[in-house]
Parts: structure tokens; C-alpha cells; sequence
């Protein structure tokens, strides 16, 4: 008699990053905790409301993001204020007389707070290509550029804060420079009484090592990109990148995350496309939190949490809360 062919079930695969993630949050729910989870809403919510004003952080708050993403511009006056581009960006200005600028410029670093006062940032300009890449903004006219204690002021005690100084070390000129930026950068974070939920993060190095000698105990962030059209690694130069505050990769084995412990960074906020589990799980094992910009998509949010980031920036956190309350993390 022909005993009958036993047919071997097939398993789907899973990766092994999912796995653990998996096993994190079932392990995490049997005591009854959900795991933590940092949520940044860049810029505000920029995919959403007025970019880096006060009624866009609001709408962040709102959706429940840990920490609020912005960046720092330096008045003529000294005055601290929250600005992405270190000129007057027609994409989104517009002049006392209520038309759109025709031009950028001028540097930020050239007006009084006064000056700046008097330009509307509360919508995007329709015709620009860059205001066209974000039709579910909505506009809030009548916003003007907060200074820092505006922000802080209107955030309240418990949201943190992850704090952008925008200095450029291949245009010097359009910045105050980086010691005197950090200063005033680091003088209305305690003036707001901040240091202790603030980190101070940048693309060029220069501005957080200065930051660490005025005040050890605040925290930095080291931004990286390794990409065609922006990179401030420049690993085929065959010499330290400008952005690096004179480290040099190679004195690191040519790993990003050992430069940025090197730097005395707390957390590491790679471009979302150069992360991936081997420099994740790297980064983590120096003690790095691992915090992925900008993330927009929810595959590439899903697929970046399934490796354990610590957190995320992204433009639009509403499309981020969904997927982490099934993977059972909290943000907080």
C-alpha cells in the first residue's frame, strides 16, 4: 500500500526587524505599558497648516505630537526667531501690501524684528511650484514669524522641543555665524526656561559643538544626509566635510553613527532614505536615539518603525498615529 505524499505547509517570511517589533509591543502590552514612541511634528505640521508659525504648532499640539520640530533665524537686532530659511522665501511671504514677494530675500540677518513684523507667512503662494506640493495645507493669514519665546510661550510645560540652528558653512554670509548663533540660541532656550526639554540639532556641526561647550547639559541632535542633490557626509571627498566641525569620517571607520557620538550628539536624525537596520541598530548599541526626517509616507513610516527608530519628523503626524496604535506604541 502507497502511503500518500505529505505536502510541507509554507510559512510566510518575516523580517526579522518586524519580529521584534512585534515581540516589543506584545511583550510591552502583557504588563500593560505601550511603548514609547517620539512623534515630531516638523515644522509645525507643515503638510497641514502655516509652516513655523504659531497656528501650525498649534495644530501639531492638537494632533498630539512629543515634540515640536523648528528652526532658528538671528534678527539684526539679535532678536531669536523661528524661521527655516535664512531669507525671505517668496513660496510663502507676503509684503505689507499684501502681495507675494517676487523675489527671496532679504536675509533675515539684515531685517530689525520689526521689519519682519510686518510680512504675512499664513498661506503658500498658489503659483509656486513649492506651494503646490502641499495641498492639504490650510491656510491661517495673518501669521507673522514668532520669535522663540513666542514658541515656547505658546507650546505650554510638557511638549519637547527639538530646536534647528540653520548656519551653512558654504554660505557663511547669510548667517550670523555659528558661535555667536549658538549663544543666542542657547540664552532664550533658558530664558524660556527649555534647556531641560529642548535639544538643539543641525546639519553643520560647527554650531552644535559650540552649543555643547556653552551648556553641557543640553542635549544635540547631529543631522546627516548622504544624497545626490545634498551631502553633508561627502564620504568620495577624500577629506573631512565642512559640515562636520572638523571631524573626520574616516578617523570614525567610516560610520556616520560612531561620528555622531563623536560629536557628543544624543540623538542621530538621519535623511529617512539612508536609514536602514545595520546603522539603526549600530547607532543604539553607542547610545544614540535614532529619530529618521522628514517621513511622509506611511509605508516608509511603517517600515522605518518596523526597524525601531526612537521617533520620527514628519510633515504630516495624523498619517503617523494611525500605524503606531496598531503597533502598539504611545507616543509620549
Amino acid at each position: 500500500m502507497l502511503s500518500r505524499p505529505r505536502h510541507r505547509r509554507s510559512w510566510p517570511r518575516i523580517p526579522t526587524s518586524r519580529i521584534a517589533s512585534l515581540a516589543c509591543a506584545i511583550w510591552a502590552a502583557s504588563f500593560g505599558i505601550a511603548a514609547a514612541f517620539d512623534l515630531q511634528g516638523h515644522r509645525g505640521a507643515r503638510g497641514l497648516a502655516p509652516e513655523n508659525t504659531l497656528a501650525g504648532f498649534k495644530v501639531a499640539l492638537d494632533l498630539g505630537v512629543s515634540t515640536l520640530e523648528t528652526d532658528l533665524a538671528i534678527t539684526k537686532d539679535d532678536d531669536v526667531v523661528v524661521s527655516h530659511d535664512p531669507i525671505l522665501n517668496p513660496d510663502l511671504t507676503r509684503g505689507p501690501d499684501g502681495q507675494w514677494l517676487a523675489t527671496a530675500g532679504p536675509a533675515i540677518r539684515t531685517l530689525t524684528l520689526a521689519d519682519l513684523g510686518r510680512y504675512d507667512i499664513g498661506r503658500l503662494n498658489p503659483a509656486s511650484k513649492y506651494g503646490q506640493q502641499w495641498p492639504e495645507q490650510k491656510p491661517a493669514d495673518g501669521q507673522r514669524f514668532p520669535t522663540l519665546a513666542d514658541f515656547f510661550a505658546m507650546a505650554g510645560p510638557s511638549v519637547r522641543f527639538n530646536i534647528e540652528i540653520k548656519t551653512n558653512p558654504t554660505k557663511p554670509d547669510l548667517t550670523v555665524d555659528p558661535p555667536r548663533f549658538a549663544r543666542l540660541a542657547v540664552d532664550a532656550i533658558r530664558k524660556g526656561q527649555a534647556a531641560g526639554r529642548s535639544t538643539v540639532q543641525s546639519f553643520d556641526w560647527r554650531g552644535l559643538l559650540e552649543v555643547k561647550a556653552l551648556a553641557p547639559d543640553l542635549a544635540t541632535g547631529c543631522l546627516t544626509i548622504e544624497s545626490n542633490n545634498f551631502d553633508t557626509i561627502q564620504r568620495a571627498s577624500g577629506r573631512p566635510s565642512p559640515w562636520l566641525g572638523g571631524l573626520d569620517l574616516a578617523a570614525h571607520g567610516g560610520s556616520v553613527p560612531r561620528l555622531a557620538k563623536a560629536a557628543g550628539c544624543a540623538t542621530w536624525s538621519p535623511f529617512w532614505r539612508n536609514v536602514d537596520a545595520g546603522n539603526v541598530k549600530e547607532a543604539q548599541a553607542l547610545g544614540l536615539k535614532v529619530v529618521p526626517w522628514t517621513v511622509n509616507a506611511p509605508a516608509e513610516m511603517e517600515r522605518l518603525i518596523d526597524l525601531g527608530v526612537d521617533g520620527l519628523i514628519t510633515d504630516y503626524p495624523d498619517r503617523a498615529l494611525p500605524i503606531l496604535a496598531a503597533k502598539g506604541l504611545k507616543v509620549r
